[in-house]
């Protein structure tokens, strides 16, 4: 980041928020250029609020990627998640409120709708997927601009209009110094990362068969003296059936899990990777969440 002459550089976070698998954690990725966020078609992918650190010359925004909101299950991950999302709306510079215009405003949208009326920060509406073609409730978002102090129409898997969004952002922002350094581009470390990135996988291969009781660790990581970056991975469930979902007949579906989560870990990290995958029951484990 370099400090132009005379100008005084500005900084803060802006909370990306929405129903879920509106694009919120695609627009992340795409916003800081890199994968940060896991992305599936699964509601609720994202369970941790992330931080994605861009740097720009006029200061530094530090993106929150939040839970989407689910009203429809009322089990204990989701109501978590919820309490979540709605506290992330604290304590940041700007909103943005992610919204998916192929889906009708329903009860997610329109309780964060009275929640943003409730806060003073300044809201951006960022309608999404506006590549796609004909989008069936554009017009019925484009109405609720009068609630927002800016809108924006993005594609967030395309880049379309993400500069647009930025500068606006920039305008709302306070000056400050950068909360991250130059070299940080989040808030979570590598376990953590690689951890999401098998859990993503996890949820390309099972996709519809398995529900969202699974937890992914890293316990362990090192190289070795032949250059092999080991990883010790821990998969939790909370009953012996999805266990055996996970393996496979024969140990082939966490064969597949494997390859795949191992390919994009050897991408990121440049090297040799060996993931020793270990699929373990917890009926507890979302105590952890």
């Amino acid at each position: 980041m370099t400090k132009e002459k005379d100008q005084k550089l500005k900084s803060g976070f802006a909370v990306i928020a929405g129903r879920s698998n509106a694009g919120k954690s695609t627009l992340l990725n795409a916003l800081i250029g890199t994968k940060l966020a896991i992305t599936t078609d699964k509601p609720q992918t994202t369970r941790h609020a992330i931080h994605g650190v861009l740097h720009d010359p006029r200061g530094q925004i530090v993106f929150v990627d939040t839970p989407g909101l689910l009203f429809k299950k009322k089990d204990a991950l989701t109501k978590t998640l919820n309490k979540k999302a709605k506290d992330s709306l604290l304590g940041v510079e700007v909103i943005l409120y992610i919204a998916d215009p192929m889906r009708a405003i329903e009860s997610e949208e329109q309780y964060l709708l009275r929640v943003l009326e409730e806060t003073t920060t300044p809201k951006i509406l960022v309608i999404n997927k506006i590549d796609l073609h004909d989008p069936k409730y554009l017009e019925d978002y484009r109405e609720l601009a009068e609630k927002f102090d800016d809108v924006v129409e993005v594609s967030a898997l395309y880049n379309k209009h993400l500069k647009t969004l930025v500068n606006k952002i920039f305008e709302y922002l306070p000056e400050g110094e950068p909360i991250y350094p130059d070299f940080q581009i989040t808030n979570v470390d590598n376990k953590f990362w690689f951890a999401e990135i098998i859990r993503e996988k996890i949820f390309h291969q099972m996709y519809q068969e398995l529900p969202y009781n699974i937890n992914v660790e890293v316990d362990e990581m090192a190289t070795r003296d032949n250059g092999i970056l080991y990883i010790h991975v821990i998969i939790e469930v909370g009953d012996t059936r999805y266990k055996k979902m996970i393996l496979g007949k024969s140990g082939r579906k966490i064969k597949e899990i494997g390859t795949s989560a191992r390919k994009d870990l050897e991408k990121i990290t440049g090297g040799k990777v060996f993931l020793d995958l270990m699929v373990e029951v917890d009926p507890r484990w979302m105590e952890k969440i």
